[in-house]
């Protein structure tokens, strides 16, 4: 049985070529020195960083987002669906800027994935810090697989989570835990109603009370709100729920109406954890469904939200929005906002109903503080390098499900993949590695060396959204002599673009995707710089989440396969 590992190691392909089966260089795709690089009108605009951030905090496909604050220090992390390592985890001073620690699921034991559809899962993880025993906890589902779990660690840092502790009383999804001032613990979660749902989308929210010593539930579940904040408007999918223990008032917040335009944000509160819990008045107490269509710099879809409170006693709201580029088509993913929080008759409002989402945030209270962090711009317009000079893999790059070893190896600057049956037009792992759109406008490039002796086998550029919809932008053999080729594919229907013929199947070439909206264009170079266009304009408007389906946003990645 192959073993795995997330672990890019020299010292691995060491070990293949002391064992004599390392493939031979023609068959090795060898890529050196991709760089990613955002130029979004949205982040031209001059702020004064003392006193003002973007919105979003963190751009392209970081959704569901969950945060708690442990001193001086606050950790988010965010959904990650079918991809590999799981649960991205980032860690910030200030609020605003963010670097990104590493994974909380980063060992196969943790998260296998084999044969999940892509939307399938990890959903709306949650991380807790539990004072009493002074323990980091992350609960979320594994949609498709094993269902609901818990990991735990003392150290987020130390990226030594435990092994899933599975919740096998907790059904549906969207756990979250609550640790209250008395040592008690709660998980609270989403799942269908008491008896048979009334309609559509008719879900509830539910409590377990949870022993931290045992890391089991106990006793029967409470019923907390079922169908929403007005059931009588038959509100759907309230979803991603937190409790808060605010001034000895109970406060359960949840998103309402699905996380497209309609999404919302409603709270409730009750005199004891378990209810009754009653809804505010001015419910949603975050919402942009109601706003005209053709306002300026338009943020839809905000909500799942989740509160933290500042070492001053001030609190934030950290949330998922999108930038749709036109009506509500987006290729950069459900990505992550904050705002203050103003507190108005002891009700947390996010943002007035009726207010746009502000991209330049005004925070007096605020302080930038890096003190101790090296961080990587996850917001704004930034250019991003790797040039693989470290044997392990940059945080960014992630998996289509969980890999298995020895098709990979970095260092030195190169990384080098081996060619795979397994195509990334199939429910599989392919031999592909990738990072997040996380911008509108962007250029993507990278120099790749690859020598294929079969039409079949190919290696270049991906802009993945999912196995039906995909642009693939590769070197490969068409009767026996080398080209580039562009091949869109579209609800797994394959349309060749663009095509360019190579006069030397032994040199480099360099490949490049500019991506503007929904239009994308290929070019290529033998010569750095000298770029030759392959396709231009290629619509892209497919690798978006709403033509797409599911909730993942585009990936950029390096892919090979035969």
């Amino acid at each position: 049985m192959k073993t795995r590992n997330v672990l890019f190691s020299v010292y691995g392909l060491l070990l293949v070529l002391i064992c004599g089966c390392t493939p031979s260089n023609d068959q090795q795709a060898v890529f050196r020195s991709v760089t990613y690089q955002g130029m979004d009108e949205w982040f031209e605009k001059s702020i004064d960083p003392h006193t003002e951030f973007f919105n979003p905090i963190v751009s392209g496909f970081y959704p569901d987002p969950s945060i708690c604050r442990k001193g001086e220090d606050y950790y988010m992390v965010h959904s990650s669906f079918s991809y590999y390592p799981g649960v991205p985890i980032l860690h910030s001073r200030d609020l605003v800027h963010w670097q990104q620690i590493g994974h909380v699921l980063n060992r196969p034991s943790q998260l296998q994935l084999d044969d999940i559809r892509l939307s399938g899962g990890i959903y709306a993880p949650d991380i807790s810090y539990n004072e009493k025993n002074e323990t980091f906890y992350m609960i979320t589902t594994c949609v498709d697989g094993i269902g609901n779990f818990v990991v735990k660690c003392k150290d987020p840092h130390a990226q030594s989570w435990s092994d899933p502790i599975l919740l096998p009383r907790v059904g549906g999804i969207d756990p979250a835990f609550f640790f209250d001032e008395d040592g008690k613990a709660y998980i609270i979660h989403n799942d269908g109603p008491a008896g048979e749902a009334e309609y559509d989308g008719h879900r509830a929210i539910w409590l377990h009370e949870y022993d931290p010593e045992t890391d089991e539930t106990f006793g029967e579940r409470t019923l907390l709100i079922d169908g929403g904040a007005d059931k009588s408007k038959k509100p759907i999918w309230t979803e991603g729920p937190h409790i808060y223990k605010i001034n000895g008032t109970y406060y359960l917040m949840a998103a309402e109406g699905g996380t497209g335009p309609d999404h919302s944000e409603v709270i409730f509160t009750a005199h004891h954890v378990k209810g009754p819990y009653t809804p505010v008045k001015g419910n949603p107490i975050l919402t942009q469904r109601d706003l005209p269509e053709d306002r300026p710099e338009k943020v839809t879809s905000v909500g799942h939200a989740d509160l933290v409170q500042t070492p001053a006693g001030d609190w934030y709201a950290v949330f998922l929005g999108c930038r749709p580029y036109q009506e509500d088509i987006y290729n950069t993913g459900r990505e992550t906002f904050l705002l203050p929080v103003e507190w108005k008759n002891d009700v947390p409002v996010i943002l007035e109903q009726g207010k746009a989402l502000p991209t330049v945030v005004s925070a007096h209270s605020w302080k930038p503080d890096t003190t101790g962090i090296t961080y990587t711009p996850l917001t704004g317009n930034f250019t991003w390098t790797d040039l693989f000079t470290s044997p392990t893999l940059d945080q960014e790059w992630i998996f289509i499900r969980t890999p298995e070893e020895g098709w990979w190896q970095t260092g030195q600057g190169e990384l080098r993949l081996t060619p795979s049956d397994r195509r990334i037009t199939e429910v599989t792992s392919p031999a592909f590695i990738g990072r997040r759109q996380q911008h509108t406008s962007f250029s993507f490039s990278v120099e790749t060396d690859f020598q294929p002796v079969t039409d079949q086998q190919e290696a270049g550029l991906v802009c993945y959204q999912n196995e039906q919809n995909l642009i693939s932008f590769t070197k490969t053999l068409r009767d026996g002599s080398p080209v580039v080729t562009v091949t869109s594919v579209l609800d797994g229907v394959a349309q060749e673009a663009g095509c360019y013929p190579l006069k030397n199947n032994k040199i480099p070439v360099y490949l490049r995707v500019d991506g503007v909206a929904g239009s994308y264009s290929f070019r290529i170079a033998t010569e750095r710089d000298h770029w030759i266009p392959v396709a231009e304009s290629v619509d892209a408007t497919h690798l978006s989440t709403h033509r797409a389906g599911g909730f993942t946003g585009c990936i950029l990645g390096l892919y090979t396969g035969k």
